[in-house]
């Protein structure tokens, strides 16, 4: 299988990291994402009558005449009739569409550039089927014509990014919890353990919260004025709604009002560092947080409580403890799904990443609660794993070669049965971790 070969320490590719609830892509060697930006994306059909589209239309796939609405400012527009999809189903790939729209603002918008110019590396659930891996692949070469292609387990490079081949990785993200053994640079799928309590089940619990305070939550587009002198604390707001606003669709505002609850949720949420005990948690500080149109209220003992549903569900408004895991128990659980012989070295390596791991207390909580069977967990920057430890495998030399194999073999057949990871980059993990451990420590010496 013969291609073009990219060598030294810059070829120039680009890392997508495509979460749920955002889109990380930039340069390999940079520190940080070029674009950080929601995954959601606002989708109007234009119609030659005029009518307006349902939910149902949009949901057909039949987009021809479709207008995509996508990254912060575009998105929190209000239009009339705009829906709100995400591109992704449990952490995969369902809306192509979408999805191809995202990678096209991406490069137009974004980087700037033309995709056959820059080879790509891009993360995937640990759990996405072959199906979708191949079709993935198909539209990278067929479509956007890139020269090279790396498909890589989010867990191995949230692995790598902490200098390890094998560990354990917790992701806690918006959708799902989950604990994903890497082994030697490989994923264990039998060891793979998934729960729901993540972002989205936190954001209702603080929706429950408002309702049980008799606050309804008041998107920013809504407000056109509010009081300038101060409201008295839990004192009921008072604001004007703007005129004339357009008939915004459900999806749309449900979105708007998530943006404040997700604000709520990163200034005011902590883990305790002990498991939840209501005398404990009166004697706690109280912050203080004022929602957009002027109510605001001290909060103190709820702040704990919300989050301590990831730790123990027996806590959480609606759930019984014994049908949902919490985040200590979905990594002991892993573990014991994995052969005895590699449980140390995974005990031994917890790493930690998802956006609700920086939630204030998360790790030390974490570490709490595996303090008898685990080293104390690593702490790491973990807002951009993914996409930053991307940057090290982009950037070692690797082969082309699935480029020409890719039109060769006709497709599907290149990747079927066999890693990406092996046909673009090296054929042993242990290898690709030398190589990576080396780059590291020339950059960093």
């Amino acid at each position: 299988m013969s291609g073009g070969v990219y060598g030294g320490d810059e070829v120039g590719a680009v890392v997508f990291d495509i979460g749920s609830y955002s889109v990380r892509a930039g340069y390999a060697g940079e520190d940080c994402p070029k674009a950080d930006f929601p995954t959601v994306i606002g989708v109007t059909l234009d119609r030659e009558d005029g009518s307006t589209p349902m939910q149902t239309d949009v949901d057909k796939r039949n987009r021809s005449n479709a207008t995509y609405y996508i990254d912060t400012n575009q998105l929190r527009v209000p239009r009339e009739s705009m829906e709100v999809l995400s591109p992704l189903k449990n952490g995969m790939i369902e809306d192509w569409d979408s999805f191809q729209a995202i990678l096209d603002h991406t490069y137009k918008m974004h980087f700037k550039t033309e995709p056959s110019l820059h080879p790509m590396l891009m993360s995937e659930a640990a759990w996405n089927t072959r199906a979708k891996r191949e079709k993935l692949t198909e539209l990278m070469f067929e479509h956007y014509n890139i020269p090279a292609f790396f498909l890589c387990k989010s867990a191995v490079l949230s692995s790598f990014a902490n200098g390890r081949s094998t560990g354990l990785v917790l992701d806690s993200g918006a959708t799902h919890t989950t604990a994903i053994p890497v082994h030697d640079g490989y994923v264990l799928q039998q060891g793979i353990v998934k729960s729901p309590l993540a972002g989205d089940f936190m954001a209702m619990q603080c929706r429950e919260l408002f309702q049980e305070l008799g606050v309804e939550i008041i998107p920013p587009y809504m407000i056109a004025s509010k009081v300038r002198d101060a409201v008295r604390e839990g004192a009921p707001a008072s604001w004007k709604k703007k005129e004339n606003l357009p008939q915004v669709t459900r999806t749309w505002h449900n979105y708007m009002c998530n943006t404040v609850i997700h604000d709520f949720q990163a200034s005011v949420l902590q883990v305790s560092d002990s498991p939840y005990d209501e005398q404990v948690a009166a004697q706690m500080p109280t912050v203080h947080y004022e929602l957009p149109n002027g109510y605001n209220c001290d909060f103190g003992p709820e702040r704990l409580k919300i989050p301590e549903g990831l730790f123990d569900p027996s806590n959480a408004r609606g759930l019984s403890g014994n049908t949902m895991l919490g985040v200590g128990h979905v990594l002991t659980t892993s573990v014991g799904m994995c052969d005895i012989d590699i449980r140390p070295g995974l005990y031994g390596s917890v790493v930690v990443t998802g956006g609700n791991t920086l939630i204030q207390g998360f790790t030390d909580r974490l570490n709490r609660e595996l303090s008898q069977k685990t080293p104390p967990v690593q702490r790491l920057d973990r807002g951009f794993h993914p996409c930053i430890s991307g940057n090290l495998p982009a950037n070692v030399d690797f082969q082309a070669g699935i480029r020409g194999g890719w039109e060769a073999v006709c497709g599907q057949e290149v990747i079927s049965g066999t890693p990406i990871i092996q046909l673009v980059f090296v054929t042993n993990p242990g290898l690709l971790y030398e190589c990576i451990k080396y780059h590291v420590l020339q950059t960093c010496c």
